[in-house]
């Protein structure tokens, strides 16, 4: 019997919740990485109800719930006609158990059958990322050094 977070689809009473961990979560992981404003910027931009209400209205976002408690996030959404996950984030407390896998996991069993690659992008300060990213599967494609964004390719065939 599985024990501790279920991942599972997000619905709109998880709307706020999933601001909520924006706000206490995201953007003080990333402060330290690209600086206090523009992590609150990240948060305001990506993370507010009504982003975060149209992507699980198209079904896009996963949660890890603990007990009533948002432990994590997931979310992909297409570049183009490209698949990627834009969110994928595991509170503090819950890192390093194998729950960032699982959400992955979720949000690569939603794809259309036939997909072929998965990107993901995070900032090239985020050496965390880089590193559960490498284990993953995802290679380095490009660096956007105008965002210092790195994006990732998996292949999936």
């Amino acid at each position: 019997m599985e024990t501790g977070p279920i991942v599972r689809d997000a619905d709109r009473d998880d709307v706020m919740a999933i601001c909520r961990f924006g706000e206490e979560h995201v953007q003080a992981h990333y402060a330290p990485l690209i600086g206090e404003e523009a992590a609150a910027l990240q948060v305001r931009m990506w993370w507010n109800e009504t982003n975060v209400a149209g992507a699980v209205a198209r079904g896009s976002v996963v949660v890890a719930d603990d007990g009533g408690h948002l432990v994590g996030v997931g979310q992909r959404g297409l570049d183009g006609a490209e698949h990627v996950i834009y969110k994928l984030y595991v509170h503090p407390r819950h890192r390093g158990g194998g729950l960032g896998r699982r959400l992955l996991d979720v949000l690569i069993g939603q794809l259309p059958p036939g997909t072929e690659r998965l990107y993901i992008e995070h900032f090239v300060a985020n050496e965390r990322a880089a590193a559960f990213y490498e284990r993953e599967g995802f290679r380095v494609e490009r660096i956007d050094a105008r965002l210092g964004v790195v994006w990732r390719v998996r292949d999936l065939r």
